[in-house]
């Protein structure tokens, strides 16, 4: 039989879809809670985190938008099969930690070379980490609640 026209598998991929887009979902709403509570708390009471603020005239806090979202439809997707049906802490762990630290220390990477204080950065990447464990909490209360079915590994998909 035809394996894109597969029923299973067209069943795991619109799982998988699901994943993603509550990831996505999730991240966008992350970053626009972080990127107010930066912009109307931190960046007045602290100046060294003015960085962080993000100015609504310009279009560059839509494109910053837009990535979180797509961070997380990828991380969605991915934690779906990672973690599969285990009850693993540290696949869980490790799998929000992976896509926090990428993208953290790609901000805190870009903060030292082209800033002299990198607090901002720093600040940014814990917010990283802490948005993909947001991510993973609703992914996981998605499986609990059956909304989303975890990934059963099938050795049927290897022929």
């Amino acid at each position: 039989m035809n394996k894109v026209l597969d029923p299973q598998l067209m069943a795991e991929r619109i799982e998988s879809l699901k994943a993603g887009l509550l990831g996505c979902l999730c991240l966008a709403i992350a970053f626009f809670i972080t990127t107010l509570v930066n912009s109307l708390l931190l960046t007045k009471y602290f100046n060294i985190l003015s960085t962080l603020s993000l100015n609504t005239q310009d279009l560059r806090w839509l494109i910053s938008a837009g990535i979180a979202a797509f961070c997380g439809l990828l991380f969605g997707v991915t934690y779906r099969y990672i973690i599969r049906s285990d009850k693993n802490f540290q696949l869980k762990s490790g799998g929000v930690l992976a896509f926090g630290l990428v993208r953290g220390l790609t901000q805190l990477d870009i903060g030292l070379s082209c800033s002299s204080s990198v607090v901002p950065f720093i600040i940014m990447g814990i917010e990283s980490i802490l948005w993909f464990g947001l991510a993973a909490f609703a992914i996981d209360t998605a499986f609990h609640f059956g909304w989303i079915k975890p990934f059963q590994s099938n050795e049927s998909y290897d022929n």
